[in-house]
This record gives structure tokens, sequence and C-alpha cells, in this order.
């Protein structure tokens, strides 16, 4: 088995103001379990960035912060400048769009297309206009043929895309992907992942396939015990294996990285 290309990497001035800037991001639960003991993060614009750990590492408290369904944690949040605080809520979840692992989560209208339309409908698009975005959304992932079908009665596959679509059709800067392979047949993952590198956008993609991370990611971060651990290319993060370890991530057996 040997690893997909990796797409080229995205060259931005450091100077331009961060797509996502985290600084000492710590949070406890009530319960008193400590999840996050002071995460530092600068995504650029148009990066790509795939967000490893083992089960428990703190990775999904993290994103639940990105907008603001977790808060009340010490530390600063800011996508594109703007502070994530209770003032800039609503539209600081227009412009990070989060895609669940489930697609159950996302989709509970009776068509795609009406899922689709429920997030823009509530961000204010109306007609002519709401009509447009849907239909870019769902052509945009390959779905467009489909705007009329029941979600219950899409594969697996297709339903992850039009939970993808709802996302994207609320035109997000910073695209948040919660284990987007997860469950899927080879064929899925495939035709996912050409969706995924055809989109122009900002990704932090969380996962534990390691191949997906290289075939999608240039840039890797991994967080252990509510920590960066490692935060560097992907091909060079995954390619120590005492780093992988130490942090319980593991190739597929036979997997190249050459």
């Amino acid at each position: 088995m040997t690893g997909s290309s990796s797409p080229q990497p995205v060259r931005v001035a450091e100077t331009t103001t961060p797509a996502l800037l985290v600084e000492h991001l710590a949070y406890a639960y009530p319960d008193g379990h400590q999840a996050l003991f002071g995460v530092n993060l600068r995504v650029q614009p148009g990066e790509r960035v795939a967000l490893l750990g083992p089960n428990g590492a703190g990775k999904t408290t993290f994103v639940m912060h990105l907008n603001g369904v977790i808060s009340g944690g010490s530390g600063r949040i800011e996508v594109a400048g703007m502070p994530v605080d209770k003032a800039n809520l609503k539209e600081i979840r227009r412009r990070v769009g989060v895609v669940f692992q489930d697609p159950d989560d996302q989709l509970f209208m009776p068509t795609a297309r009406q899922d689709v339309a429920f997030g823009p409908a509530n961000f204010g698009l109306r007609g002519a206009e709401l009509d447009e975005r849907v239909r870019g959304a769902l052509d945009a992932v390959g779905m467009g043929d489909f705007a009329d079908r029941s979600p219950l009665h899409l594969s697996g596959g297709q339903r992850r895309r039009v939970a993808l679509a709802t996302v994207l059709a609320c035109d997000p800067e910073i695209l948040v992907l919660d284990e987007p392979s997860a469950n899927l047949e080879p064929v899925a993952r495939r035709e996912l992942a050409e969706v995924l590198l055809g989109l122009d956008r900002t990704m932090l993609m969380v996962t534990h396939d390691l191949p997906y991370a290289l075939q999608l990611c240039t840039r890797s971060v991994v967080i252990d015990d509510g920590v960066v651990v490692a935060d560097g290319p992907t091909r060079e993060v995954l390619a120590d294996t005492e780093l992988l370890a130490a942090h319980r991530l593991e190739l597929p057996y036979g997997f190249r990285l050459d």
C-alpha cells in the first residue's frame, strides 16, 4: 500500500490576519475534568490542517470552542480577527462551519434541498438568492441531481456529502470536519476526498485516519492530554514513528510514506 500524493502547501504571508488564532485556550468541565491546558494554534487563510490525537486527547472540546458551542474557559480565540464571544456568536457560527461525523446530526428535513436551505434561510437568505445558494452547495459536492431525494434514501457517502453541503450553503470561511472518512466504504471515501480537495476553504480536519490526513492536509497538529505536542508538515509528522507511538497513533499496516 502506498500513500496518495498530498496537496501543495498554501503559501501565505505571516502578516496576513490569520483565519484562526487560538492563544492559551484552557477549559475544565463542570465535573472538574481539565480537557485543555493552554492550546495555541494559528491557521492562515487557505491552509488545510489535520488535527490528530488519541481518543480523550481534547480534540472535540477544542473544536467545539471554535464556534462557541463550548465557552467559559480561559484564553483567546479569533476567527479572521473577530473574537469568538457572545456578541459575535451568530456571525462566528456562519464563518466556522462544522461538519459532524454523523450526518444524522445535520440532516432532518424531508429532502436534501430543504436540509441545505435550512442554514442560509436561518441567516436571512430568501427567494432566488437562497435557491442559488442551495444549488451551488449541492453541485459543489456532486449531489445536484439528488436535491429532491430524502436523505433516508441516500447512501452513507451521499449523506455525508449532503451534510457537507448544508455547511457550504452558509458560505463559511473555515470548514471544520469531524472524522470525515469514518465508516465510509473506499469509493465513498475517495469521492469525498475529491470534493474536499476541490473546495477553496480554510480547513481543519479532526481525524484518526492518518492516510486521509496525508491526502488532504499539508500540515498536521497533534493534540494529547489537552496540549499541542507536535505541529508540522503532515508527511514529517507521520514519518516520526516515536511521536506516533507515544501518542497512540498508528499508520495502517504496510502503508508507506514514500
